[in-house]
């Protein structure tokens, strides 16, 4: 894998583990409603000691390429927990994580761990689709008086809302890898058909009307 960029090698994990599932004729529903004949558990990378390395590398090299002045690591709930608190030990920074909603009892916390207003903080996510989410980790932070330089990911599918809705947010975000690179990928190491490539171009052209 030496000659790959980062994107490919972090795609060629990816598919050796099997975090990418197929299922064209059995499509997935995503929490958004949306029906997707692929589904990426970048969750898969944690068991493999291999690729959880080479990804907590490469996400902590990028925070330290483009976001030099970070005071604090959240990851974003469930996935981005494990994946920040890795980044966070490597970079020796503190650590947070950021729940969708506050708890409904004890402390009735959304963000769980030290912060403190001023901070400076990158959010992690393990991948990004509408980036919905991610959204509502940077908003919490933001209400505790933290500064979010922005969010490193595994993985986007490279939906143009996703773009749009970050710089609205004013949130600049980067990932290791992304849908095109993927496919790519998964095209040349035999990993799916040209029908199941058909169908993947296809989604991707409009999926959130895809099957409907």
């Amino acid at each position: 894998m030496h000659n790959l960029t980062i994107s490919q090698e972090v795609a060629h994990h990816l598919l050796r583990i099997q975090a990418i599932q197929l299922r064209p004729d059995n499509p997935f529903t995503w929490a958004s409603g949306w029906k997707s004949p692929i589904y990426c558990d970048n969750r898969i990378s944690l068991s493999d000691p291999e690729a959880r390395t080479y990804i907590k590398n490469s996400l902590s090299a990028a925070i330290k390429g483009y976001f030099k002045d970070v005071d604090v690591i959240a990851g974003v709930a469930t996935a981005g927990i494990a994946q920040g608190a890795l980044v966070a030990n490597l970079l020796d920074l503190p650590f947070c994580y950021v729940r969708p909603e506050p708890k409904k009892h004890g402390m009735g916390n959304q963000i769980e761990g030290s912060i403190q207003p001023g901070q400076k903080a990158v959010l992690i996510e393990d991948l990004i689709s509408t980036g919905g989410s991610s959204l509502k980790a940077a908003d919490a932070l933001r209400a505790e008086g933290v500064e979010v330089l922005g969010m490193v990911a595994i993985f986007t599918y490279g939906f143009e809302i996703a773009s749009e809705n970050f710089k609205n947010a004013g949130v600049p975000f980067y990932t290791l890898s992304n849908y095109d690179v993927l496919v790519e990928e998964a095209v040349k190491l035999d990993y799916i058909s040209e029908t199941q490539l058909v169908t993947l171009q296809d989604w991707r052209v409009n999926p959130s009307e895809w099957r409907k």
